[in-house]
């Protein structure tokens, strides 16, 4: 009898997130059409028990191992998120198992919100990590000596992987893929989920720029509702102050204590949030765009999508518009 080579072991627990187990789950299996018997993926579900494990849509899960059965070395080992995990206190099973026998594997990491439970088990110190853009912060707070990438759909560092939210699990999973069998089978496979082979850009580009918006009654929330109205007027920082009715040096501390950035980024992602908003839904020129969003002219909103979202407004738009897009 054949045994699989690369046996991955995805753990469960109670309220996870399905389609953080289905999704990778998924891809393992479209990949085992592609290669030979003895090179296929052998995937086992792992929690504390063995016992129907609800996730967070009230679908009924059970893993095929506890950690006492699965007390062996895997190829591969991923948490998988949900949604309560972030703020659950610490699973001591999990993070014994994690701690024994997660590091033993050739790599192990985590899908969206299972990064926290990494972080318990001690896992993130000192590492380069993602999660879901909604959780980074928290994440970076919780574990202050992992370093927290917000924008990434997933990132390795040695032989930890960890990936962004949700569906960011079926882009980690094709990686995996693409670095055990190569690229033509990773690409094969997505076409067969019909889905991207590789995302380009970050994370950001699916989900809302902006941070909320302080108190209006508020000098940082005036500013705040006064920049995202008009974004396309000149903010050097004095005018800021003005606006708010402080002073320059108020302007910066308030940003930085009460947002986490400077009122230069924070104009910027104003900018590039209005700017994400007229790709998606006209067919303005991208001159236009840019002027109406306050950007000194193409050139520089090109940049800024480039270093913010790591792709062209024509690249933005032709991702996620139906409309006729002008050459770059």
């Amino acid at each position: 009898m054949h045994v699989a080579r690369k046996e991955v072991a995805l753990v469960i627990h109670d309220g996870v997130q399905a389609l953080d187990v289905a999704g990778p789950l998924d891809v393992f299996a479209e990949a085992n059409g592609f290669v030979s018997h003895d090179d296929r993926y052998d995937c086992r579900l792992v929690a504390e028990h063995t016992c129907v494990i609800p996730a967070s849509n009230g679908m009924p899960m059970t893993a095929h191992l506890s950690f006492a059965q699965a007390s062996r070395r895997f190829h591969t080992v991923l948490v998988a998120g949900g949604p309560a995990l972030p703020d659950k206190p610490d699973d001591e099973a999990m993070s014994a198992w994690l701690r024994v026998w997660g590091v033993k594997a050739k790599r192990y990491g985590s899908i969206c919100t299972g990064a926290f439970a990494l972080g318990r088990a001690g896992l993130l110190d000192g590492r380069t990590v993602t999660t879901h853009w909604q959780n980074a912060a928290h994440l970076a707070a919780s574990f202050p000596a992992a370093r927290v990438q917000h924008d990434r759909i997933h990132a390795r560092d040695g032989r930890l992987v960890t990936s962004a939210g949700v569906t960011a699990g079926i882009d980690l999973a094709l990686a995996l893929v693409a670095e055990d069998h190569g690229a033509a089978i990773s690409l094969a496979c997505a076409k067969r989920l019909v889905v991207v082979s590789q995302r380009q850009g970050g994370q950001s580009q699916f989900s809302p720029m902006l941070l909320p918006p302080s108190d209006p009654a508020t000098p940082l929330g005036k500013l705040q509702a006064y920049v995202m109205a008009h974004p396309g007027e000149p903010f050097p920082v004095e005018r800021l102050a003005a606006i708010g009715g402080t002073s320059i040096r108020s302007i910066a501390r308030l940003f930085t204590r009460e947002l986490g950035i400077t009122p230069h980024d924070f104009v910027e992602s104003v900018r590039l949030d209005h700017a994400r908003s007229l790709l998606e839904a006209t067919d303005l020129a991208l001159k236009a765009v840019a002027f109406d969003c306050g950007f000194a002219s193409p050139e520089q909103m090109r940049a800024v999508f480039q270093r913010r979202l790591g792709l062209s407004p024509l690249r933005y738009r032709e991702s996620f518009a139906s409309g006729k897009s002008e050459p770059a």
